[in-house]
């Protein structure tokens, strides 16, 4: 049965469609535009009561968080893209599918609002910026010691990392400064199923 995927333009839900590519699982796509104070528009209640994107259905299921449809992909793919056999690895694919929106995604999203504020939120993200800064530093090290976030391997923590560092080289500078990050950005972004999933979701301003 082919699952559909309710996808909001320029969000998180990218991440779904390209883990779907990698899996080769059949799929179709109901894109939402973003409203006019680009939040998600009122349809997608229609289809879980919290109204945000990304939602799958899959046989008459309905499911929600992006950690949580990752992990249940692997499970539908038997496995695939999941957590390494080498336990050390198992332990880091377990911590970066967590991390990813547990503690990572909050400060960037503090860091959107604060730069949507007036001259108060621009003073006070210049005082919050070494906290970003000890994310972006923490992932430095990591890709800097390994190809993936777990290891060897594309896994789906790295699918799940992907919309964060793609959001914080747009806006919340990661440059040059951590270049293997963004070696790590420019080896996602050329994987044939990344960009198939960029041809079926849609204009994404991140890639």
């Amino acid at each position: 049965m082919t699952l559909i995927v309710h996808h909001l333009a320029n969000s998180r839900s990218q991440r779904v469609l390209w883990m779907l590519e990698e899996l080769g699982l059949p799929y179709e796509v109901r894109r939402y535009e973003r409203d006019a104070t680009m939040l998600a528009p009122s349809g997608l209640k229609r289809i879980h009561p919290l109204g945000k994107s990304p939602i799958i259905e899959d046989g008459g299921r309905v499911l929600v968080e992006t950690g949580a449809i990752c992990e249940y992909l692997v499970e539908r793919a038997d496995g695939r893209l999941g957590p390494p056999a080498h336990r050390d690895d198992a332990l880091r694919y377990r911590e970066f599918v967590h991390y990813a929106e547990g503690s990572m995604m909050p400060v960037l999203l503090i860091k959107l609002v604060l730069d949507r504020l007036p001259l108060v939120g621009k003073i006070v993200a210049r005082r919050f910026r070494p906290m970003i800064d000890v994310h972006l530093d923490y992932v430095e090290r990591q890709l800097s010691d390994r190809p993936w976030f777990a290891g060897d391997v594309l896994t789906a923590a790295d699918i799940m990392m992907s919309f964060h560092l793609e959001a914080a080289r747009s806006r919340a500078g990661l440059d040059r400064s951590r270049p293997a990050t963004l070696a790590w950005l420019d080896k996602i972004h050329a994987r044939p199923a990344y960009r198939t999933a960029l041809a079926r979701g849609g204009p994404y301003d991140y890639a």
